[in-house]
């Protein structure tokens, strides 16, 4: 997994690739905890899979987020990741946005 971070609108956008899983998620936090006071646009287009430990992980970012005044939005979501999502009820949630400009529009 591999993160990059850049400032758009009034939000921060990053992008996540690779696999979000129980050896990930971790360095996932990490790379999440310096925006927790942030609008963070999470982009998923990279993200080939997540497990149920990078759900939790996702979970544990976005409740950190909301208790330091921040918020997150998911966006690029598709395929089997935008399945495991739906089917796991997160997108009931968390504001999901087909694309970056949709996000940073709805973050405005």
């Amino acid at each position: 997994m591999q993160t990059s971070a850049h400032q758009q609108n009034a939000s921060v956008v990053m992008a996540v690739t690779g696999r979000l899983d129980a050896v990930t998620t971790t360095e996932f936090d990490q790379d999440c905890a310096q925006y927790s006071s942030e609008k963070l646009i999470l982009d998923l287009s990279g993200l080939e899979y997540v497990s149920s430990a990078g759900l939790r992980g996702i979970l544990s970012v976005a409740k950190k987020m909301k208790a330091a005044g921040g918020s997150l939005s998911l966006c690029g979501l598709s395929g089997l990741v935008l399945e495991v999502f739906t089917v796991s009820g997160f997108d009931n949630f968390l504001p999901i946005f087909e694309d970056i400009e949709k996000a940073c529009a709805g973050n405005a």
